[in-house]
């Protein structure tokens, strides 16, 4: 994705909060899911986006969180870690406690790598979540 300019330096995007990774992680996830069922799919929008929903979930996302847990770093564990301990007050309608810290200490870590621009581990990462 280098036609958007990551303006943080790497130091910097370390410091940020884990529900800011969070944040960032929730569009890069969406835009990479999105993109692949496209690219496999002459779908309408409607079809691709239950499709879509499948994988981006809270339950989806935590359950893919525990299948690449052992392929994880132990930085990146650590920045799950913190990205599931960070309180969030808020809890999406259609998961539980557990699923929703899950889902965010994911999209925490996809956040945090796209943000320190380790693009390669990055890919690598999203490559598991759909294998």
């Amino acid at each position: 994705m280098e036609f958007i300019k990551r303006e943080k330096n790497i130091e910097d995007a370390k410091l940020l909060s884990p529900l800011v990774w969070a944040y960032v992680g929730d569009s890069v996830y969406e835009l990479f899911i999105r993109t692949k069922l496209t690219n496999n799919s002459n779908a309408k929008p409607h079809k691709l986006h239950i499709e879509a929903i499948k994988y981006v979930k809270a339950k989806a996302q935590a359950e893919i969180l525990e299948k690449i847990n052992d392929k994880l770093t132990d930085e990146e564990k650590d920045v799950v870690r913190r990205g599931r301990n960070t309180e969030n007050h808020h809890v999406a309608k259609n998961a539980n406690v557990a699923d929703y810290a899950q889902s965010t200490a994911f999209e925490a870590l996809i956040g945090y790598l796209y943000l320190t621009k380790q693009d390669k581990r990055l890919e690598e990462i999203l490559k598991l979540c759909i294998d």
